[in-house]
């Protein structure tokens, strides 16, 4: 057993001193995570690969009863962290108190018409959740490729099945997701 599976197992027996041992050995893989994860945002994200690190593991260690049975299963806990985050983050900027409404635009591209950053996360998350209502394994696979960065194989371990079937469920989930984003996705009046 690995030094973050016995720190992950100590946690969910009650050792109070377990989640600050648990931070220094999964920091860099987090914020590479984070990293990944923001890279794919459109230009104009506030939220720093740090902060994002540091809101998700609070939310984790925060946790009553995690019941993380594997490192894998952290990782996947730590990307469904950061997924609600950036979400709630998204959902945050639309209101009228942060400037919802209005367009964030660079001085130097004031010409050019950019799409709301949040909007193809908040179209995302949608789709997302109406996927994981009709097939909960599939929403789960994307989670864990998508927002973790996992491989094919890496996702399909953690979710306990082949790599062939978790291609195919990718392949299938990509297409639903795909289709559900754009039936969302009203086209833009000139």
């Amino acid at each position: 057993m690995n030094d973050v599976t016995r720190i992950l197992s100590a946690i969910e027996h009650g050792d109070p001193h377990a989640a600050d041992r648990l931070l220094p050995l999964v920091y860099d893989e987090l914020r590479k995570l984070a990293a990944r994860r923001l890279a794919h945002e459109k230009p104009g994200q506030t939220l720093q690969a740090t902060a994002l690190v540091h809101d998700a593991y609070l939310r984790l260690v925060g946790a009553d009863d995690p019941g993380w049975d594997s490192r894998g299963h952290f990782f996947a806990a730590a990307a469904e962290a950061m997924r609600r985050i950036l979400v709630d983050n998204a959902r945050r900027k639309r209101t009228t108190k942060h400037g919802g409404g209005h367009r964030r635009r660079d001085l130097d591209e004031v010409e050019i018409a950019a799409g709301e950053p949040t909007d193809d996360l908040l179209a995302l998350d949608e789709a997302l959740a109406r996927l994981a209502a009709e097939d909960p394994q599939k929403a789960e696979l994307v989670k864990l490729r998508y927002f973790a960065g996992l491989t094919i194989e890496e996702a399909a371990q953690a979710l306990g099945i082949s790599a062939a079937t978790a291609k195919r469920y990718w392949a299938y989930a990509r297409a639903w997701l795909f289709r559900a984003v754009e039936a969302a996705d009203p086209p833009m009046s000139p």
